[in-house]
């Protein structure tokens, strides 16, 4: 699993880590295009940048969560990182919520940047109920078919994000998942939530993570 690791300071880690997932067929080339490690430094935080390789192979296999767990985010906080935030973009971000559901004590902070969070059916299952709450309580039933690793990334959120202030959803007003994301901004702090007019693309990216980082200084 490819990573790159932008530090902060020359004489170590830095007490805070990103470890950032791009979307599809998107390379950690492209993040650093858009100025995501150099909005870091400009600001100069003391937060290092690990920006990992997504391949379509690691979005199917199945034993990817594991590797990204003992290849990236434990060794970072072996390594004595303090706070270990995971970042994903569109596709990404579906990634990093099915980490963090299933390695919760290892993850400090989410920033969900427009997260990919399930297809058309899925939505329109969850719909049929009155709120997210009365999907959770039917969904125990739910049959083992094409939604189930959908399903668990909703009991996740339905379970965890209450509860959560150190998660940040960022999407466009105009993205093709605004639904998704704006269900799951219901389950959030308001404070936690950054909507702004666009769609789907790097230019919102970007006014998102720019608008992320403050943020992020005040919680670490």
């Amino acid at each position: 699993m490819r990573v790159e690791l932008f530090n902060a300071r020359t004489d170590g880690d830095a007490p805070v880590r990103i470890v950032l997932l791009p979307g599809a067929y998107q390379q950690p080339e492209d993040v650093v295009r858009a100025g995501f490690a150099a909005a870091i430094r400009t600001r100069g935080l003391a937060v290092d940048l690990a920006i990992v390789e997504l391949t379509l192979a690691h979005v199917t296999a199945r034993n990817t969560l594991a590797q990204l767990h003992s290849e990236v985010l434990a060794p970072a906080r072996a390594a004595g990182c303090g706070q270990l935030w995971l970042a994903g973009i569109s596709l990404g971000g579906f990634m990093a919520l099915l980490y963090a559901a299933r390695f919760p004590a290892e993850v400090d902070g989410l920033c969900l940047l427009a997260p990919y969070l399930g297809n058309r059916m899925m939505l329109t299952e969850i719909s049929r109920y009155p709120s997210l709450a009365d999907w959770y309580a039917a969904a125990a039933t739910a049959a083992n078919d094409e939604l189930s690793e959908q399903r668990d990334l909703w009991r996740f959120i339905a379970e965890q994000a209450p509860a959560r202030p150190r998660w940040h959803l960022g999407y466009g007003t105009l993205d093709r998942f605004v639904a998704s994301h704006r269900l799951l901004a219901s389950q959030l702090r308001s404070s936690s939530v950054d909507e702004l007019v666009g769609g789907h693309d790097w230019p919102v990216w970007q006014q998102l993570w720019d608008r992320f980082l403050p943020a992020l200084e005040q919680r670490a």
